[in-house]
């Protein structure tokens, strides 16, 4: 699912927790900290028209990998698999130091599943990662065609350092025929998502509006009540503030409705979860690859059944604003020989319709994205054109939630989910969970506030 947290379209990636993780384009690796790099000082090095270009993928982007080079027969790639870094690896990071060291050696292009990596990446006296933005390597045009936010995480300072593959953004997936039988209203607030929730436990015990046991689950309900849990301030700089009203309205609900019964402390792609609980999902927010890799290919629900609407709003927000979960990123080398065909390469493999028509994921750029939206509505699998509620969702992701160098979702992994499993509140583990963030954030060098 990481996937990322792009052309993610393989059945394994369905099947597993870490898989689908890395499929999504999200998780988070945890790099030694490095100082920021000036803006706008970059000095590409001698180019050499023509030459090889060497291209870093995870085995899910091979095949678009090699259709570019199909469409390209004039260039020249060396295609490496490498993890991606997918679920916390550190993989590309590694590789660039020994590089850095030995003088050469860096990929032209490589692909993270985690927006993370453009925390070092852009960092340093000599980033590995090329200013896109500058140097003609990736069109201005192109770059202004993404769907607003989506290049966020790229950015430092004014400088974009990566291309966005795909975007997870949250909405609220329903069981059109559940909802129906039972009755009920799709709620439009988290305040009647709350109140059904109460309702479907007491009337429909064993059925569910969510779940709290996914590395993800901050970035679903926390990022979506604007909670300041990782809020960049500044080059190295970050509030973190679990106590803000922001936070606890989340924690709250959260927990309100696991006492409840109808939020679940289980991850939904535990093996124990997809046999027994699949198929009494009401309804849970969730990223928009949730639809194609969660319910059609891994809870295998029905045709028909399964249906988007827009993100939920508090009452007392002007408007909503959603989270995200995943979401690769291209890197173009700023140690290439070949800029000019490296940013072919990711503007292509970003924006064209040959390579994001067909992805299982959400496409960042808004034209690729409409032709696969339409995808999704030729293939009649879901109840309902889902469009609607994902482009309205690509355009509501809360900013205040930073790409940062740690992992919020392995720090909810190993502090919150063991203390929900032994019984506690989610509540109870806020003291806890602040410390974590501050003291991983601190291990890297960040000035916490």
């Amino acid at each position: 699912m990481r996937t990322g947290h792009a052309i993610r379209a393989a059945a394994a990636f369905a099947l597993a927790a870490c898989a689908a993780l890395a499929l999504a384009g999200c998780g988070s690796a945890d790099p030694a900290p490095a100082a920021q790099a000036p803006a706008n000082d970059f000095e590409p090095v001698r180019q050499q028209p023509g030459s090889e270009l060497t291209v870093w993928v995870d085995a899910t982007r091979v095949p678009v990998v090699k259709a570019y080079q199909k469409a390209h027969p004039g260039t020249k790639l060396k295609i490496v698999t490498y993890s991606g870094d997918a679920n916390g690896a550190n993989d590309l990071q590694t590789k660039v130091r020994l590089f850095d060291r030995s003088g050469r050696g860096w990929p032209d292009v490589a692909f993270s599943t985690t927006t993370a990596d453009t925390a070092w990446a852009a960092s340093g006296p000599k980033p590995y990662a090329a200013p896109v933005d500058q140097e003609n390597i990736v069109d201005r045009r192109i770059l202004d065609g993404f769907a607003e936010g989506a290049l966020d995480p790229c950015t430092v300072g004014d400088t974009v350092y990566c291309v966005r593959n795909d975007l997870a953004q949250n909405v609220l997936w329903y069981n059109k025929r559940l909802l129906d039988r039972f009755g009920y209203e799709v709620p439009t607030t988290w305040e009647e998502y709350r109140a059904l929730g109460e309702r479907v436990a007491e009337e429909h015990p064993g059925y569910l509006v969510g779940t709290a046991g996914d590395p993800w689950t901050p970035e679903i309900y926390l990022w979506a009540a604007q909670c300041p849990a990782s809020t960049l301030t500044g080059p190295k700089k970050v509030t973190v503030d679990l106590e803000s009203p922001k936070c606890t309205r989340a924690v709250s609900l959260l927990d309100r409705l696991i006492k409840a019964g109808s939020v679940s402390k289980g991850s939904v792609f535990d093996t124990g979860f997809v046999k027994k609980s699949a198929s009494k999902v009401l309804m849970t927010p969730g990223p928009s690859w949730y639809g194609p890799v969660l319910f059609r290919d891994t809870f295998k629900a029905a045709e028909g059944e399964i249906a988007a609407a827009p993100p939920l709003k508090y009452e007392a927000d002007e408007s909503a604003t959603t989270g995200n979960v995943g979401g690769g990123v291209w890197f173009v080398s700023a140690h290439s020989a070949n800029l000019r065909a490296a940013g072919d390469l990711v503007t292509w493999v970003t924006t064209s319709d040959e390579a994001q028509a067909e992805a299982v994921t959400y496409p960042a750029y808004k034209k690729a994205a409409e032709g696969w939206l339409a995808r999704q509505k030729e293939t009649g699998w879901f109840a309902g054109d889902v469009a609607p509620a994902l482009t309205r969702a690509a355009e509501q992701v809360w900013p205040g939630w930073g790409a940062t160098q740690y992992s919020q979702e392995s720090i909810y992994t190993t502090t919150v989910v063991p203390a929900l499993n032994q019984g506690s509140t989610i509540a109870s583990t806020v003291g806890s969970w602040q410390t974590a963030i501050v003291d991983k954030a601190t291990s890297l060098g960040y000035r916490v506030n």
